[in-house]
């Protein structure tokens, strides 16, 4: 037997009815009194389907609440602590005393429940059901129809909340091909989730990354320190698509890891601009940052900061005389930038394939880039100069690229995804507009590239670049600034706030925005062995390489990757 709704009632659990709501806060499900029905097995985050006369919404639940059609009830509730009260609680149940759900609609699809066509259909909310439309727990086929699991290259990303054998699929081409935002307190599993997406980019093969790793955490290998296990990196999963650099040569030593590379800097690369976004790091004035364009002028470009550190104390106030600028502002730069001598990855010009250059070689080829910081992600200063310069540098390729290939004169650029953790550091209000991400993000990937920014303190984000994040991912978050800075310019953010609040402390993260359909709540799936099997990337040989178990001996394994890496002239 098949109800109106289009639902099997022997296997669909069926909840409750609509009585009332609307479209911008949500409708009000009055939950049937049956035990199929408790509040207590109901999620807030949990996916329901509403199925009404002409067509089916899915919807997501964002609020529970206790209702009483009379107020003696909660004035004046039955004493169950004897035979007599527990039968008028079993008769109170449901009638005089009920369970409502607050759910939000946010997609709709034909009355046929499942297939391709549903998944096809399915699109944004813009009316809602009638009164007393029933209401259903999703089932897979629902999870399918929103998300088009049957797609079977879209990325698993994890289950939806109370439906851990449903799987939520993305399709990662959508992701980056806009900016996206992963958030979450300390702990919480942003770096896991963030390290899955890129591996997922990785396999797709479409777009390439580069991944800026403060903490050395995506490389080789990451840490796990929940269950106390190290955990395979992008380098390990993905060996010949994969190629790591380093700014510190000697933490990688003492890791027991062999970077492709090794980074270095130099002097003539740094330019006025880079000083001006780290002005608060450096604790300089607004007048001693300036100074820098003073300098640029009078020793010229490329050579001013290394002109410049070479001065000694008499030489800084002659200097200031000559320029005519404030001697403590110039002095207080020039203490600061000194101390930049202890930057080992700082040279006086930028090296062949351990340069800027060298980076921007292999992400042109297709590779994937990881730059670890080693000693120097604890460096902040360090961290954003860095990021901020090769990342400039990166961006001019891209856009010389593109603009080469809108004339006619070659092919458009890779698409191009960054990431940046920390990203509150690069992206403050006061800084955005002068660095880098702030102009990619901005640009909408007009040259093709985009930003995957992870960061705990959303808050601290300008709230131009926030708008522009095409999908947020966040894990729990402590502070009501960080969760209202996530949810800024989303639809529906008054409700979804309350799912966001409710996220459980650790594996579980509220997805939204342009690479998903409607909001979810999912439990990203494990970092293990059935997550490495699933990356493996088949070679020509039709051997996989990225499982540990390459039909290669050590030797040839090497060379081939130094082959693919480097190969010759």
């Amino acid at each position: 037997m098949i109800a109106r709704n289009g639902q099997n009632p022997v296997t669909a659990r069926r909840l409750g009815v609509v009585v009332g709501g609307s479209l911008s806060r949500g409708l009000d499900v009055r939950l049937d009194g049956s035990a199929d029905a408790s509040l207590e097995d109901v999620a807030v985050g949990s996916f329901v389907t509403i199925v009404g006369r002409r067509q089916r919404y899915f919807a997501v639940v964002t609020d529970l609440e206790l209702r009483a059609v009379d107020d003696n009830v909660r004035h004046f509730p039955p004493d169950g602590s004897t035979g007599a009260g527990d039968f008028a609680v079993d008769v109170m149940a449901g009638t005089l005393a009920y369970g409502q759900l607050s759910v939000m609609p946010s997609m709709t699809g034909p009355l046929d429940s499942g297939g391709v066509d549903a998944a096809v259909s399915a699109e944004q909310a813009k009316t809602i059901p009638e009164h007393f439309a029933p209401v259903y727990a999703a089932s897979q086929a629902d999870i399918d129809a929103v998300f088009a699991a049957q797609a079977g290259d879209a990325f698993a990303l994890g289950s939806p909340q109370g439906m851990d054998a449903a799987s939520v699929r993305l399709d990662l081409g959508t992701l980056a091909s806009r900016s996206v935002g992963v958030f979450g307190a300390s702990g919480s599993g942003k770096t896991f989730l963030a390290r899955m997406l890129l591996a997922g980019l990785v396999k797709e093969g479409d777009a390439v990354s580069l991944v800026f790793d403060m903490e050395s955490e995506y490389g080789w290998q990451g840490q796990d320190n929940d269950r106390r296990r190290q955990v395979k990196g992008l380098k390990q999963l993905f060996p010949s698509r994969v190629v790591t650099f380093t700014l510190d040569e000697e933490s990688s030593r003492r890791r027991g890891v062999s970077p492709d590379g090794v980074v270095r800097i130099g002097y003539d690369e740094i330019e006025p601009a880079d000083i001006e976004v780290l002005r608060d790091l450096l604790n300089l004035s607004e007048v001693a940052a300036a100074t820098a364009w003073n300098l640029e002028r009078h020793y010229g470009r490329g050579d001013w900061l290394r002109a410049f550190l070479a001065l000694s104390g008499a030489d800084v106030g002659e200097l200031a005389n000559e320029l005519g600028v404030n001697l403590a502002a110039l002095q207080t730069l020039h203490r600061r930038l000194s101390a930049w001598g202890r930057f080992g990855f700082l040279a006086d010009q930028g090296e062949g394939r351990g340069s800027a250059g060298g980076i921007i070689e292999q992400l042109q080829r297709g590779n994937h880039v990881v730059l670890e910081f080693g000693q120097y992600g604890r460096n902040t200063a360090a961290y954003v100069l860095v990021s901020n310069l090769l990342t400039r540098r990166i961006h001019e390729t891209w856009v010389r690229r593109k603009e080469l290939a809108d004339g006619g004169q070659g092919d458009e650029p890779r698409p191009l995804v960054i990431f940046i953790e920390e990203a509150h550091k690069f992206l403050t209000p006061e800084v955005a507009s002068q660095t880098i991400f702030g102009s990619i993000a901005r640009e909408l990937r007009k040259y093709n590239v985009t930003l995957m920014i992870v960061d705990q303190r959303p808050s601290g984000i300008d709230s131009e670049v926030m708008s522009q994040l095409g999908t947020r991912l966040s894990c729990a978050l402590n502070d009501d600034r960080d969760m209202n800075a996530v949810l800024m310019g989303a639809r529906d953010a008054g409700q979804l706030r309350g799912v966001l609040a409710r996220l459980d402390s650790k594996q579980q993260a509220l997805v939204f925005g342009h690479a998903v359909p409607m909001p979810v709540v999912v439990r990203p799936r494990d970092y293990d062995e059935s997550f490495y099997a699933e990356m493996a990337v088949p070679t020509a040989t039709g051997v996989a390489v990225g499982t540990g178990g390459l039909a290669e001996t050590e030797a040839e394994r090497m060379q081939r990757e130094i082959d693919e890496l480097f190969p010759p002239e």
